[in-house]
């Protein structure tokens, strides 16, 4: 089984073939390819590949599936016995990459 560590908007994700990824928004179309090339770490299925920092020549490729918002947060701050209170929500945005291809180079 091949697997890809990728870094985008900060995160780590592990990417298989044929998996779904739920990662920040990214500015694509819908049905579009993006094409991951930090690639952390890459397995093959017998033999793992460590990239100090990066593997030089991997990429991770993956179809936008969709965009969307994540679950509502609710931010609340309040100061005792000065009569002040805030609330505030926040929803992150979302894109869902379905990953096609690991190359490791």
């Amino acid at each position: 089984m091949s697997y890809a560590i990728i870094r985008t908007a900060g995160f780590q994700f592990r990417a298989e073939p044929g998996k779904t990824l739920r990662i920040p928004s990214l500015n694509a179309e819908v049905g579009s390819t993006v094409t991951f090339e930090e690639v952390l770490l890459g397995s093959d299925g017998t033999n793992v590949h460590a990239g100090i920092p990066l593997l030089s020549g991997a990429k991770v490729t993956g179809e936008v599936v969709r965009h969307g918002k994540g679950d509502k947060i609710v931010v609340f701050k309040m100061k005792r016995r000065k009569n002040y209170a805030k609330k505030q929500g926040h929803r992150q945005g979302f894109t869902e990459v379905k990953i096609n291809d690991i190359t490791l180079g």
